[in-house]
């Protein structure tokens, strides 16, 4: 079976003690980056079909590691989001602009 996309760390941990054989190799980083986009596109394309938070989960996930490629810790992203909520707003009120 073949998969050919960015996997969790312990995946093949997993596999191994299921006692199947997995291969896989590591990724330079220009790699991990565009393979954390689409993982990120697969995942919210999981969410949108599923709606389940647990994908909702994996999002984030690859949203924080997608920061720490850019050199951005979690505690930055979230400073960042909470600035933008406070001089902008969320989506709490979820007003939907028509013209």
């Amino acid at each position: 079976m073949s998969f050919n996309k960015l996997v969790r760390d312990k995946i093949p941990e997993i596999i191994e003690a299921e006692g199947r054989k997995c291969k896989y190799r590591i990724l330079g980083e220009q790699e991990y980056v565009l393979e954390l986009k689409k993982k990120l596109q697969e995942e919210a394309n999981e969410f949108l079909e599923s709606g389940d938070s647990e994908e909702l989960a994996d999002i984030l996930e690859v949203v924080y590691a997608l920061a720490k490629a850019n050199k951005c810790s979690e505690d930055i992203l979230n400073n960042i989001r909470d600035c933008k909520s406070k001089k902008r707003g969320a989506f709490d009120k979820k007003i939907f602009l028509e013209e």
